[in-house]
This record gives structure tokens, C-alpha cells and sequence, in this order.
């Protein structure tokens, strides 16, 4: 099983940016998605979570009101809808897959089961 990134790239602040992230293979039964960030020598952290059933969202502080998480699950997909981007939010991106407890929001790294490669996102100022 892998996931699949795409849509990084480089963009002006105040510029939007679409991620999306499939499941090549298959992953069996139900996973909640996770988007992470990973800043040069940051930590990665969480961006942004969603449930099996889209039901129940989660969104870090510094990007409420500006992303947008939202998945098909039909399509083995999530994305991540970056709007009013900042140059603070540079980093590589990871989107992953967490299978224990799909249906309750998941913020810590080791919750999660798959791992995407990591798609760059670079906001110039």
C-alpha cells in the first residue's frame, strides 16, 4: 500500500494550492486521513484530520479559517484545500492513513499506520 501526493508547488502568499492524496493498493477496512507538515528543522506536525465519515474535522490554530479538509472515500482520496497561504506555511507536506480508530480524529504522528512521500509547498512573500 501507498499513498500518493500531489499538487505542491510554489505560489505567492495569499495564493491557493489543492493536495490531494490516493491510496495506490488497497488499505483494508475503514482509516481516518491526516495531513502533516514538516518545516526545515521544525518537527512535523499536524495540519489537519478527518474522519471515515468526513463527520468530524480537525484544523491546527495557525491554519483555521484558511484550509480545507475533505475526502472521497469512493475514490480512496483526501485533499487539502490551502487557501490565504503564507510563507510560514512552507513546508513539505504528508498526508497519512490511520486505521485503529477511524471514526475519532487523530493528532499525533504515531497514530498513523501509512505515510505519503511528502509533496513541497514553497510560499513566496
Amino acid at each position: 500500500v501507498q499513498l500518493v501526493e500531489s499538487g505542491g508547488g510554489l505560489v505567492q502568499a495569499g495564493g491557493s494550492l489543492r493536495l490531494s492524496c490516493t491510496v495506490s493498493g488497497r488499505i483494508i477496512g475503514t482509516y481516518a486521513w491526516g495531513w502533516f507538515r514538516q518545516a526545515p528543522g521544525k518537527e512535523r506536525e499536524i495540519v489537519s484530520a478527518i474522519t471515515w465519515y468526513g463527520d468530524n474535522t480537525y484544523y491546527a490554530e495557525s491554519v483555521k479559517g484558511r484550509f480545507t479538509i475533505y475526502r472521497d472515500n469512493a475514490e480512496s482520496t483526501v485533499y487539502l484545500q490551502m487557501n490565504g497561504l503564507k510563507p510560514e506555511d512552507t513546508a513539505v507536506y504528508y498526508c497519512a492513513a490511520e486505521t485503529f480508530e477511524p471514526n475519532r480524529i487523530s493528532v499525533a504522528t504515531r497514530e498513523y499506520d501509512y505515510w505519503g512521500q511528502g509533496t513541497q509547498v514553497t510560499v513566496s512573500s
